[in-house]
């Protein structure tokens, strides 16, 4: 499976607009949130002439494994691979060499790994070339709010937080971080626009929030910067689901 799909969705003019453009045909990766692979695959082949990309978490992975990864990858489709590897930075680098065969177009680590797991990671794509994954730092769980981090014993709000992660995700050499479309505004000028911003919690307008506590609309996220939007159960629960997605598309800004 090749990570790039052919360029069809512009929301605007910047260089950073256009690059992503080349990678993935829309911002809109569907999280595919399920412990039935038959479903999951019926999913992705729906899903796969509208979504930008599909998102393969822990629960998808550690149930079905590579086999059913490559089931899913073999609708064409660039996969976010999401595991969020978190452990000694030797252990991170063979962990990632050993996803590299299954050729996803985005990996990620815990950012609170510290800066020198985060290094062991994208050296372990650097051989990789330009067809290599984008290695992606996680900051802080959108299911997490200030509360949850002070008892954590983090000092100061989930932003705070999530910057002082994001500088050192980009001091470590990583594409870009995950992040919740709270903070999106705010690293875009921390961080620049080559930095990618992945945000999860997208909910439509009308969705409930379910488990997420820090939340936005694909439209507003975008419109702060956002790179890519990860959108799952209003997606996949809904009556017809690549309707669904193509509903969210076209209520995304339109071109510059």
């Amino acid at each position: 499976m090749a990570p790039g799909r052919p360029a069809c969705y512009k929301a605007g003019s910047s260089s950073k607009e256009t690059e992503m453009s080349k990678l993935f045909r829309n911002p809109v990766f569907c999280g595919l949130d399920t412990h039935d692979l038959d479903e999951a695959e019926q999913l992705a082949q729906a899903l796969a002439p509208v979504v930008g990309g599909l998102k393969l978490g822990l629960e998808f992975f550690y149930a079905f494994g590579r086999s059913g990864y490559e089931r899913i990858a073999d609708t064409g489709v660039p996969i976010f691979l999401d595991l969020k590897l978190h452990d000694i930075p030797n252990t991170v680098r063979g962990g990632i060499r050993s996803l590299l065969s299954l050729q996803p177009a985005i990996l990620n680590v815990h950012a609170s790994g510290g800066i020198e797991m985060m290094r062991a990671a994208r050296e372990a794509v650097d051989d990789e070339g330009d067809g290599r994954p984008w290695i992606i730092g996680v900051t802080v769980l959108t299911s997490l709010d200030e509360a949850d981090i002070v008892r954590m014993g983090i000092s100061g709000s989930p932003s705070d937080q999530v910057r002082r992660l994001a500088g050192a995700a980009q001091e470590a050499g990583l594409d870009g971080v995950v992040c919740s479309a709270h903070e999106v505004e705010r690293l875009r000028r921390d961080c620049g626009n080559d930095f990618k911003l992945i945000v999860p919690g997208i909910r439509p307008r009308g969705s409930e929030t379910h488990d997420q506590k820090r939340v936005m609309t694909p439209g507003d996220a975008l419109a702060h910067g956002a790179d890519i939007l990860v959108i799952g159960r209003p997606i996949i629960r809904a009556a017809d689901p690549a309707h669904a997605a193509q509903t969210i598309l076209e209520d995304l800004p339109p071109a510059a």
